[in-house]
């Protein structure tokens, strides 16, 4: 199964997304649909466990929440009523402080920070797509991981737009920018 014939739809919107079979992982960026198969790689998966349990234990008792992929969050730009939101995505790893976002169907508005994983499938669109797409959402900070490379880069909010770059890799620790408190052993992340 997949999406309805989009001839007679112009961009896609959070109420098809809801039409949508449930055994079917899509997002919609700017309307347009795309399916998130094929399944994650083992390494894929063995870092996003990593990066979620130091973040989940981290924030236990805390107000900010953390939560890993499938988890949908809507990006309501311009004043969008839900219905008509056309950017929905499921980051690996979204963090909202800010719980009034949150509802049974996922997160409405901006996490805080967002990783992204990134693989063969979705480096386009995690790397052009999605970038562009968070900085204008006013995302605080946007991780965007390479498994093979052992690396991360982070994006963090400056003034509206996302500044430099800052680069990581296995033999460094990030102190999380949300978190000051916080610093991640990437050889841990990795090993």
């Amino acid at each position: 199964m997949g999406i309805p014939n989009k001839a007679n739809i112009n961009k896609f919107t959070y109420n098809d997304y809801l039409n949508w079979p449930e055994n079917e992982r899509w997002e919609i960026i700017d309307g347009e649909a795309y399916n998130m198969s094929p399944a994650p790689s083992r390494l894929h998966q063995d870092i996003l466990g990593a990066l979620f349990s130091v973040f989940y234990n981290y924030l236990k008792n805390k107000q900010c929440k953390v939560y890993p992929a499938p988890f949908d969050v809507r990006l309501n730009l311009e004043g969008e009523e839900d219905s008509n939101c056309k950017n929905v995505v499921q980051p690996d790893i979204s963090i909202i402080c800010d719980i009034s976002k949150l509802d049974e169907r996922g997160c409405k508005g901006s996490p805080d920070l967002i990783i992204e994983i990134i693989s063969p499938a979705t480096i386009k669109r995690d790397l052009k797509d999605k970038f562009y797409l968070y900085e204008k959402a006013q995302v605080k900070e946007y991780w965007i991981v390479y498994p093979e490379e052992k690396t991360i880069i982070i994006y963090k909010l400056e003034n509206g737009r996302y500044g430099r770059p800052e680069i990581y890799s296995e033999e460094d620790k990030i102190k999380v920018g949300i978190f000051q408190e916080l610093n991640i052993c990437l050889g841990e992340i990795f090993s």
